[in-house]
């Protein structure tokens, strides 16, 4: 099953699947809030400004390799999405993490997807992380690859291939900046930004219930 999905496709599906993970009390998604979700600025990279038809357009390639949709049974007077990847790809928890996480912030070391992906799963150790990426890789066709070392770091990054096959992009940082910097290291730079990204997610949740509660007295 080859698929191809665009640049909103990519974060569409990402969005959705954090959602249903990480706030399963206000899923599945609502259209408006679904846009919210893809055009959020914590946890995305890039940040993107997906507008209600881009978001629509993206809804509807979903839907035809079947790996997203109106959700079934929702009762309610709004039409609400749903993320279907389990039913296509039948992943563990750990991968479906790791390949959100993918999804969400393009490529990544393996240090930065277990720091960057504890809302969604714990790896207790690095090694949990390259095993979930290894059996990602090891599906047919496969669902994420290494890409080649950059000069002067020490891991390498890993991207999903939802999208067709990746060009490697430029190192984050200067090779001299990365010179110096142990696995240990890069591990916990990952971690703090993973509890900073999970801070920012909270303040963003508190504001939305606010807004809420401040419109039932309009």
């Amino acid at each position: 099953m080859e698929i191809k999905l665009t640049e909103s496709e990519v974060r569409v599906l990402g969005a959705l699947i954090e959602k249903d993970i990480t706030t399963p009390e206000y899923y599945p998604l609502s259209l408006n809030a679904l846009i919210n979700a893809c055009n959020q600025k914590s946890n995305r990279e890039p940040v993107m400004q997906l507008d209600e038809g881009m978001v629509r357009d993206a809804l509807e390639g979903l839907q035809q390799e079947r790996l997203a949709g109106p959700a079934r049974g929702a009762d309610s007077r709004v039409t609400k999405y749903e993320q279907r990847l389990q039913e296509v790809f039948n992943l563990t928890r750990a991968e479906t993490a790791v390949l959100c996480v993918l999804l969400l912030r393009g490529p990544q070391t393996p240090g930065e997807l277990r720091g960057r992906t504890e809302r969604l799963h714990r790896f207790e150790t690095l090694d949990d992380v390259q095993s979930a990426l290894q059996k990602l890789m090891q599906r047919e066709p496969p669902l994420a690859m290494v890409l080649p070392r950059q000069p002067g770091t020490k891991e390498s990054r890993y991207a999903h291939l939802l999208a067709g096959d990746v060009v490697a992009p430029e190192a984050p940082f200067p090779a001299s900046a990365a010179i110096g910097h142990s696995t240990a290291d890069a591990d916990r730079i990952a971690r703090l930004e993973g509890q900073v990204e999970e801070l920012w997610r909270e303040v963003g949740e508190i504001r939305e219930q606010l807004e809420r509660f401040r419109k039932q007295f309009e």
